[in-house]
């Protein structure tokens, strides 16, 4: 099977990097800087133990790749850009594709399942970044992750294992689940603290805040009859990498590169809108959404309120 890695960034580079090293057929779709980078140069990948360039094929939009039936399609952009990538695709590739959707939330397999009949849900568990254009960085070695698979919206089948194979050959854990889309909610708790990172600063700062989230999150998850593991985690611990700690996860390089846009919509948001319609009352949730859509949209860099001013602006933001 050849892997097409659509969104080429954090996850989507270092997964891509990973398959190609371990021999699979891959080729990124990555945008801009980054398409044009990877292009001239090829991918580098920065992790604990090594520094290599790979010179993995890449195009910038997908009617520029040749899809056949067989090929397994990796979304791995943003949830936000996900509608918009989905048509380019289903323009380009016909329906027999495999989509696999290794991004954080659990609205990308609905939207996924629209238009294509065979998605699966990739439950992702991977401390990488990308910051510069042409380099994605990971901060576990040699196991590089943990990359749980299964069919949406459940079931496990020969597609599922194979997938699962391939990760794995390609150093990462995986494993065939039949309920993965159960993981995707429990590591959706953990991305509540994504906003966190981004609005206040990762690390012990916005601890308290970021425990307010998990709570409202878990309550909601269990008002919704949803039965998420909590804690879900994988084996290896992350390193330094050229002598750096990875700073902040994928909301706080949103910020870092000033995208203007960021996932909380699709994280803290997906909170919010369980609470809604379970009557359960989400107002750090809510805030968490609303200010860090707003430093993305100005612009700004991370960590710009501490947890005090954040727990403050709670007072009259709640029921907005």
């Amino acid at each position: 099977m050849r892997f097409v890695v659509y969104g080429a960034g954090a996850v989507g580079g270092v997964v891509g990097a990973r398959l190609f090293q371990a021999g699979h057929d891959v080729t990124l779709i990555a945008r801009g800087a980054h398409y044009e980078a990877i292009r001239d140069s090829g991918l580098r990948l920065d992790t604990p133990d090594e520094s290599v360039t790979l010179p993995i094929p890449v195009a910038s939009r997908p009617a520029e790749v040749t899809f056949t039936a067989g090929d397994v399609v990796l979304l791995a952009m943003k949830t936000q850009d996900t509608a918009d990538a989905l048509i380019e695709l289903s323009a380009a590739a016909p329906p027999e594709i495999v989509l696999a959707c290794a991004q954080n939330g659990v609205e990308n397999e609905r939207l996924a399942l629209r238009l294509f009949p065979q998605v699966y849900g990739v439950c992702v568990l991977l401390p990488a970044t990308f910051l510069e254009p042409g380099v994605v960085e990971t901060y576990m070695a040699p196991v590089t992750g943990r990359l749980d698979v299964g069919r949406y919206p459940r079931g496990d089948d020969e597609t599922a294992r194979s997938l699962a194979a391939a990760f794995v050959d390609a150093t990462f854990e995986a494993e065939a689940r039949a309920d993965v889309m159960r993981y995707k909610y429990g590591k959706l708790l953990t991305n509540l603290g994504n906003a966190v990172e981004a609005v206040i600063g990762p690390g012990e700062p916005g601890r308290e805040v970021a425990r307010l989230a998990h709570e409202e999150g878990a309550a909601c998850l269990r008002a919704a009859g949803v039965d998420a593991p909590d804690g879900v985690t994988v084996i290896a611990r992350a390193r330094p990498v050229r002598g750096r700690d990875r700073l902040g996860g994928s909301s706080y390089q949103s910020l870092q590169r000033g995208t203007g846009t960021i996932e909380a919509d699709y994280l803290n948001g997906e909170i919010v809108l369980l609470g809604r319609e379970h009557g359960v009352p989400t107002p750090v949730n809510e805030r968490l959404r609303q200010v860090a859509n707003r430093m993305a949209r100005e612009g700004q860099s991370p960590g710009q309120l501490t947890a005090e001013e954040f727990l403050a602006s709670l007072d009259g933001h709640a029921g907005r």
